[in-house]
């Protein structure tokens, strides 16, 4: 019998494509301020929109910072989880 694998089944090789805690936290803040700019373009809050985009732009530097403090993939604070 011959066995495939599933093309879902990630590699043993894979470098983890932002399952860290850097990239949550990144990814997170960027969502949260992409829904508060969506919002507020809607509502014609101009304000809240520009600062939508400065807290998208934070949350792209956290992930930055955070990943160079060690909690990327890869980093010495992060901690591969198997996957069952």
């Amino acid at each position: 019998m011959h066995s495939r694998r599933s093309p879902y089944v990630s590699d043993t090789h894979d470098p983890g494509h932002g399952h860290s805690p850097a990239a949550w936290v990144a990814v997170t803040i960027m969502l949260i301020a992409f829904a508060i700019g969506t919002a507020a373009f809607f509502f014609s809050v101009v304000w809240l929109v520009w600062a939508s985009v400065v807290l998208l732009v934070l949350g792209l530097l956290t992930g930055v910072v955070l990943s160079r403090l060690g909690y990327g993939v890869g980093g010495p604070k992060y901690v591969v989880k198997a996957h069952d």
